[in-house]
């Protein structure tokens, strides 16, 4: 029998344990308390966090499925489909990047073709810390690599994405994936295990030990202390996933396939007790039927092994050798290993013996709930910035240059060039936009999917941060010309048994939860990721937000580029004094302050469909959002985009710097015909959004007068050739070390 000592190791505390005596009704073996360790870990469980994402909005009328699945389903119409995750994979790709990263891409891929769907297309989140760190460069420039390389291997294209660096990140790194797939709606799979004397079947790649206690590995902080960091690594395989892929793509055509679920996170005991659990059913299983490629392997390391490329697979019995033979066809094994059961124990036998049993409920749903302490960080109270105090620069060109020239704001072609982003040839709009757009084959449909996060807002005011990261999300979207949808959600936080660290989260949740609820867009699956931590820091709360939209004619999809030279060029919503929160203050005055822009949700509603209207009608050439940087940055993106200039004029009485580079919400730039202008100025005022002409499209140069008073107070005038040649360079020259 195992100890209490013994638990303690594993990661259990005395109140998890005393739980496990309670449940057995007498003390687990030490194969049985490893099950109850792996399952009962933060990253398995939600036991610190399920309080909390109670709060969240799940449903809809477009919602086919929503949190408890492999992944989430969102209709889209003509009994379409899509179904999306975002995962994260940050430990892993602390120690070993590229194949954290790999394998964190070909996780979540698992995810969403357990559901029946045909994954469509990648995108990733990416913190790292500053490019000048040595250990930085070398975790971004593996993880880039890892996911480049699984997802050109096996075919999926890398459409989207966002990078972000600061030293916040700096021993701790974020990689989250996410993966999109349709489906029709009759071929929707669940992972149940049901039907009693069903038989339970593993495929794929063989077993062995590496990912060894993974789920363990990943809820705990990354330091010296962490006894599992030595043996958590999953090696990927993209051409075997490739395989597997469409072996189960094949297999789940049958109508006699009852349930598949991916061996992700503890391998084979979180994908048999959670299929049971979902079906109220219990599973015997066999270990020694496992295919195993490491040799005499003990029963605890074949239930909790992570190794990649298998899925558990719930067929109706006799036809196992039908699912043997399609996955021969495809060079891959497959073995009935288990047998669904009335009982609902996971029952685990080696060799016919039993060596194991418990209620596979509890391992699934069973773990004590946590609520933990909750207060407000004391750091909060001294953010203040009093823009009076605050020195204006010389020259606003300067300041312009500067910001392009960070990795933050340049161009991130370094990064995406090294993706296939037209694999499955319906890519619409590549990376390097607001969002990327596909078509959807078969349809004038098409869908449009964004991934965004800004953990310096939630930082500054978690609650405000969250709130915006969903309203940014989902302008990334409206500016292509497509209407939200859902959202899948990768939230990534320090220790939550530090009161500070769940302050943070439940403020972002707070946040996540009204914009999601005002916005109209729904959660429908998800990830959390604690403990993401080093000895020295702890990395900002980073929610990360992945959001599909739909495009009712995917050929009247809108970019953000300047495309004529002659056309207007006209601001949506309303620029403010916000100073506080910006790339500006931080990067280019050193000021660490808030409060971070202020988000009016109904206001941003407003714009978002005085916007998607402009681009239905046919009103617009041009749509961008206002964000990272400012109002000078966005018109300068525009002008890169469309190798095309800028020149106008605007009164206001702000200052100069705080209007230019200032990041209040709420905001879209667009570009359009003088023609047009009456009719978008009529649109804007029925849908009570305030329209102003900034100036209009001009080849060559950037320039921008800022008038006080009738007075020229502040002014940019820079070639377009300079600001692009060094946004293009940002990234390239630190990680490669050239001028």
């Amino acid at each position: 029998m195992a100890s209490r000592d013994e638990a303690k190791k594993l990661g259990l505390t005395d109140l998890e344990y005393d739980e496990i005596l309670k449940i057995l009704g007498r003390e687990p073996n030490y194969l049985e308390l490893t099950l109850y360790s792996v399952m009962w870990s933060e990253h398995c469980s939600y036991k610190n966090s399920k309080v909390v994402l109670k709060r969240l909005p799940t449903e809809g009328p477009q919602v086919l499925q929503g949190p408890g699945e492999n992944a989430g389903i969102v209709d889209i119409g003509e009994n379409l489909a899509i179904v999306m995750k975002v995962e994260s994979h940050n430990h892993p790709s602390a120690v070993e990047p590229y194949q954290g990263a790999a394998t964190g891409a070909g996780g979540v891929i698992r995810d969403i073709f357990a559901m029946g769907a045909r994954p469509i297309a990648l995108l990733n989140s990416l913190r790292f810390g500053s490019l000048d760190n040595p250990r930085a460069k070398f975790l971004f420039k593996g993880a880039v690599a890892g996911i480049g390389d699984y997802g050109n291997v096996i075919g999926i294209p890398t459409i989207g994405g966002e990078v972000y660096f600061d030293d916040a990140y700096k021993e701790n790194p974020l990689v989250n994936a996410m993966c999109v797939g349709i489906i029709r709606h009759d071929k929707i799979v669940r992972g149940k295990a049901a039907g009693i004397g069903n038989s339970v079947m593993v495929v794929g790649a063989a077993t062995g030990r590496d990912g060894m206690h993974g789920a363990s590995f990943a809820s705990g902080e990354l330091s010296d202390d962490n006894p599992d960091q030595g043996s958590p690594m999953q090696v990927g395989d993209p051409f075997k996933e490739k395989q597997l892929m469409e072996a189960c793509l094949e297999l789940l055509e049958k109508e006699w396939v009852i349930g598949v679920q991916d061996m992700g996170a503890a391998g084979v005991v979180s994908s048999t007790c959670e299929t049971a659990a979902r079906a109220g059913s219990g599973i015997e299983l066999d270990v020694a039927l496992v295919h195993q490629r490491d040799e005499n392997m003990k029963p605890y390391e074949i239930m909790i092994s992570e190794s990649q490329e298998r899925m558990l697979v719930i067929v109706e019995k006799g036809h196992e050798d039908d699912v043997k033979q399609i996955f021969k066809k495809w060079g891959l094994e497959a073995e009935k290993f288990g047998t669904v059961t009335d009982d609902g124990m996971l029952r685990i036998l080696e060799n016919g013996k039993v060596v194991g049993e418990v209620p596979a409920k509890s391992l699934a749903e069973g773990v004590p709930i946590v609520k933990r302490e909750s207060k407000r960080p004391s750091y909060l109270d001294n953010l203040t910035v009093d823009i009076s105090k605050l020195p204006e620069p010389d020259d606003l060109n300067e300041v312009l240059l500067k910001l392009f020239d960070l990795p933050n704001i340049a161009s991130k072609a370094y990064v995406y060039n090294q993706f296939d982003q037209t694999a499955g040839t319906d890519t619409v709009v590549s990376p390097g936009s607001d969002a990327a757009v596909l078509r959807i084959k078969g349809s004038k449909k098409g869908i449009a999917v964004s991934i965004d996060g800004n953990g310096y807002y939630c930082y500054l005011d978690p609650y405000e941060g969250g709130k915006q990261v969903v309203a940014e999300a989902a302008r990334n979207l409206v500016v292509t010309g497509a209407k939200p949808l859902a959202l899948t959600d990768g939230l990534n936080f320090g220790n939550p048994e530090k009161p500070e660290v769940y302050y943070q989260f439940e403020e972002c949740i707070k946040g996540i939860s009204e914009a999601s609820k005002d916005l109209g867009i729904p959660v429908i699956s998800g990830n959390v990721s604690f403990y993401n931590e080093g000895k020295e820091s702890t990395v900002y709360p980073t929610p990360i937000i992945g959001m599909v939209g739909v495009l009712e004619d995917v050929n009247k999809h809108c970019t953000m580029e300047f495309k004529k030279s002659g056309d207007l060029v006209v601001l949506l919503g309303e620029n403010t004094d916000e100073i506080g929160g910006s790339v500006y203050l931080k990067e280019i005055l050193n000021i660490v302050g808030g409060p971070a822009p202020r988000l009016n949700l109904d206001d941003e509603l407003n714009v978002q469909k005085c916007c998607l209207k402009a681009i239905e009608l046919g009103l617009v050439n041009s749509a961008h959002d206002v964000s990272d940087g400012g109002l000078a940055v966005a018109l300068a993106e525009c002008c890169i985009a469309g190798k095309l200039g800028f020149e106008g004029e605007i009164e206001a009485d702000i200052r100069p710097d705080v209007l230019l580079f200032g990041e209040g919400q709420s905001r879209i730039i667009l570009s359009l015909s003088e023609e047009n202008f009456e009719a978008l100025n009529q649109l804007s005022k029925e849908m009570n959004v305030k329209l102003s002409v900034l100036g209009k499209v001009k080849p060559d140069i950037i320039n921008v007068r800022i008038r006080r008073n009738g007075s020229v107070a502040g002014e940019i005038n820079v070639s377009l050739g300079k600001i692009t040649e060094v946004s293009k360079n940002a990234i390239k020259r630190r990680v490669e070390n050239v001028r």
